[in-house]
């Protein structure tokens, strides 16, 4: 190659390209044998469950708080245990639910100054919400629980057949760093909700093992052996509605005849009058029938079958 400087000419100026690499991002392990994503089928049967526990708690807040309540569920999704723990405030209120003959337990959180605001209600106060996030005194502590034990009442009835278990209030806890319902990597079905009880809106959570739960819902894409395929088939085609007809033998016209049809005119069939008429299934004769009754109305009698 000849080089084209000229003598006393600058050099051209090469602009040096420098390629930087990010570093591969750090990609979570899946485990295929734990799922943490609901079904689509699953996850609309608990929307539709959690939908009716919320209507229910409301109707029974209202009841119990002597105050207009609202109560409406957000979300359903399946985290850890470490994950929902995670996810929530420092200072709440934790209900541990136990699961009768299972180690883990469901929680019920909500904010304690909610819940204060709904005590205070139903001693005759205002119902205002407090400032402060402290701990529930032992009357405090017995209101709460009662309220408790009746959403659970109305959990049981929302969920119906999908809580196989019985479910009652354990106790509760109000760090949720400290309150360990479960192990870190238990799999939950978490509900969101948004209370709404008078003039204040609060946040509420519903966790339960989803070991309690999915065993219920069935299997998302249920699949059959193919072992015995043909009698599968076979008992398939056994519930298949059918045309059936009876009919005489088809008569060749032309249609200069059927044209110059009128009222009165005598077409002649070729089909004689001992012979039975044909009975036909999908325009496919099948067997021969006689003509008859039954009660006021029109029936045939098969009085032979085809091969």
């Amino acid at each position: 190659m000849r080089s084209c400087l000229t003598a006393g000419a600058p050099l051209p100026i090469v602009p040096l390209v420098t390629t930087l690499y990010a570093p591969a991002p750090e990609l979570p392990v899946y485990d295929f044998r734990r799922p943490t994503t609901l079904a689509r089928e699953h996850s609309r049967v608990l929307e539709l469950a959690f939908e009716t526990f919320a209507r229910q708690w409301a109707t029974q807040l209202t009841a119990k708080v002597r105050v207009l309540s609202q109560v409406t569920c957000d979300s359903v999704a399946m985290q850890t245990y470490d994950e929902y723990a995670a996810s929530l405030p420092a200072t709440t209120a934790m209900v541990l639910c136990e699961l009768e003959g299972l180690a883990p337990k469901g929680v019920i959180q909500f904010p304690t100054v909610a819940a204060l605001s709904w005590v205070n209600a139903m001693l005759g106060g205002s119902g205002v919400p407090v400032s402060e996030e402290r701990t529930f005194t032992q009357i405090e502590h017995a209101l709460v629980r009662k309220l408790m034990d009746d959403a659970l009442e109305d959990l049981r009835y929302s969920l119906g057949s999908i809580l196989a278990t019985t479910i009652t209030v354990d106790a509760i806890q109000y760090n949720s760093q400290f309150a360990q319902a479960a192990a870190t990597s238990e799999l939950m079905i978490v509900a969101g909700f948004q209370l709404r009880v008078g003039e204040s809106t609060a946040p509420a959570t519903l966790a339960l093992p989803a070991s309690v739960l999915l065993p219920q819902l069935g299997e998302t894409n249920p699949t059959s052996s193919t072992e015995n395929a043909r009698e599968l088939v076979d008992a398939q085609l056994a519930r298949v509605p059918v045309d059936v007809s009876l009919r005489l033998t088809p008569a060749v016209v032309k249609p200069s005849v059927v044209l110059g049809l009128a009222v009165g005119d005598l077409l002649p069939l070729p089909h004689p009058q001992h012979r039975p008429f044909d009975l036909a299934v999908g325009g496919h004769p099948v067997a021969g029938a006689a003509l008859g009754s039954s009660g006021s109305r029109l029936a045939c009698v098969v009085v032979k079958t085809e091969d």
